[in-house]
């Protein structure tokens, strides 16, 4: 058993694909028309960091109540996580690319982690490997 996808909910799909493949890194999966339950065209549009498991299911707000959680799907809490290998190398490509930090890098007994918005405003933590002590 695994978490397959997690949902996010955005204003625009093209905006929301640009911003999770070309700055944070994470491979388009699918792109297919849709409809919704009432009929209506939709997108299924899912994104999934490279060799990851959990993807993204980037679906546009239909109505006043989805959109109202555009940019706040979980209360201002970080609610979701990217781990990365190299912590430096990922940050260093997400501010180049625009991604707006809202800390900065800091070690935790966890890891390095910054807090970040995606192009929702959702926050994110950036996760990475604690630096080596000697």
């Amino acid at each position: 058993m695994r978490i397959d996808l997690v949902a996010i909910v955005v204003d625009d799909y093209d905006e929301a694909i640009d911003f999770f493949v070309r700055a944070l890194g994470f491979e388009l999966v699918e792109d297919s028309p849709s409809l919704t339950g009432d009929g209506r065209p939709k997108r299924w549009v899912v994104v999934r960091p490279p060799g990851g498991g959990t993807g993204v299911l980037l679906a546009r707000a239909d109505g006043d109540r989805q959109a109202a959680a555009v940019g706040d799907q979980v209360a201002g809490r970080a609610g979701f996580f990217l781990r990365v290998e190299d912590f430096d190398e990922a940050f260093d490509r997400m501010v180049a690319a625009g991604v707006e930090f809202v800390t900065r890098p800091r070690t935790e007994p966890y890891g390095r982690v910054a807090v970040f918005r995606d192009v929702a405003g959702n926050r994110w933590d950036l996760l990475g490997p604690a630096p080596l002590t000697r």
